[in-house]
């Protein structure tokens, strides 16, 4: 089981940071965009520490309040989650 959870973040949070540095290529090119309900969802479901190490790396989104507060939030409530989960 821990093997599992470890795979399933790593892999959601490497989605994470592609998918954020493909928003951020798109808006420098002004191609369509990756919407921000999709960034989230992406966040939510396991990949907030790779959009958040996204973020820093490429500065993007980092003029949004609602992503500067809620994906560190989202991250390190998984981060801890993880913890919990993978240290028993």
């Amino acid at each position: 089981m821990p093997y599992i959870l470890a795979a399933y973040l790593i892999i959601f949070n490497i989605v994470g940071f592609v998918v954020c540095a493909a928003d951020k290529r798109a808006a420098i090119r002004h191609n369509r965009r990756v919407s921000e309900r999709t960034l989230f969802l992406l966040a939510l479901v396991g990949g907030a520490i790779g959009i958040w190490l996204s973020m820093l790396f490429f500065r993007h989104k980092t003029r949004k309040l609602r992503f500067m507060v809620f994906i560190p939030v989202i991250a390190l409530a998984h981060a801890a989650l993880a913890y919990v989960l993978l240290c028993q």
